[in-house]
């Protein structure tokens, strides 16, 4: 076990590879979005396995939920973005459908521990 709950969760590890790839891609926008959909997408990025970790860290099951659902609106915000730099060029179809795959993934991850924290 890690010394962090987090740390235990697919869901934020996933979250964190999210992370990762968004930084790869915003590296080759054009320097205008530099202040723009950059930052705006990295800010979304980071959003979702900070609030998992947040959550994770909190006392009671209802806090650690409250947390998913600001890090699952995060995610929403991301997807948007990706859909946003589709459409201006920035990105290929295949490379969008390759990271809108992989938040899809933590999306239902997401959505499934919601639901398995709201059972117990």
């Amino acid at each position: 076990m890690s010394k962090r709950p987090h740390e235990d969760l697919k869901v934020w590890r996933m979250a964190m590879e999210v992370v990762n790839e968004i930084y790869e891609l915003t590296k080759k926008f054009p320097m205008n979005e530099k202040y723009g959909l950059v930052i705006q997408m990295r800010r979304s990025a980071i959003s979702i396995p900070s609030n998992i970790a947040e959550g994770a860290s909190r006392h009671s099951k209802s806090e650690f939920v409250q947390f998913l659902y600001i890090a699952r609106g995060s995610l929403s915000e991301l997807e948007t973005e990706l859909l946003i730099s589709l459409k201006q060029g920035y990105i290929s179809s295949k490379r969008c459908k390759t990271i809108m795959d992989k938040t899809d993934s933590v999306g239902k991850m997401l959505t499934s521990l919601i639901k398995r924290m709201d059972k117990g």
